[in-house]
């Protein structure tokens, strides 16, 4: 096995649970996230040699998984709305808010909810967001203080400090 084929299979190995899960936010069906990702790591493979900086590999692969998302988007692949199978890692959550969780995730703007997920679910910091969404990091830090400001709203009914559900949502 070529050192190239080692370095690729790693990155699937290391990549492919964070990506399925953005994907699947993205994409809100288990079947089109695998495909996503799958497709994310085709892409990756053909342009392989390409990849100038190791360091940047997950935003590059978040990259790739995003535009393919929205190529399909724009082709109109993606028709179907599932929220009962997600799994959100929110062990000091009730049911009640989980799924109180769900709803606002899955009712927010685009524009808001798919940076406030390549966060929570990526890892990436505003400055990494704004290269990956081609923005300024100060815009982003905004796009995402707002995420979180509609979110917190949405699930306390309007009253920023009411509720409980947000004082454990970071």
């Amino acid at each position: 096995m070529s050192s190239r084929s080692r370095e690729f299979e790693l990155a699937v190995k290391t990549f492919s649970g964070e990506l399925y899960r953005f994907a699947f936010w993205l994409a809100r069906d288990r079947h089109a996230a695998e495909d996503l990702v799958q497709e994310c790591f085709q892409r990756a493979w053909a342009n392989w040699e390409s990849l100038n900086d190791p360091i940047t590999l997950k935003k590059w692969l978040f990259t790739i998984l995003r535009r393919e998302f929205l190529r399909r988007l724009e082709r109109k692949q993606l028709h179907t709305i599932d929220i009962d199978g997600l799994e959100l890692a929110a062990d000091a959550l009730g049911m009640d808010e989980i799924y109180a969780l769900r709803q606002a995730l899955a009712s927010a703007p685009d524009n808001l909810r798919e940076p406030l997920l390549m966060q929570v679910l990526g890892g990436f910091t505003a400055e990494e967001l704004a290269v990956i969404h081609q923005s300024t990091p100060g815009a982003m830090a905004v796009r995402l203080s707002r995420a979180r400001q509609w979110l917190r709203q949405r699930l306390t009914g309007g009253d920023a400090s009411a509720g409980t559900t947000l004082g454990r949502i970071k």
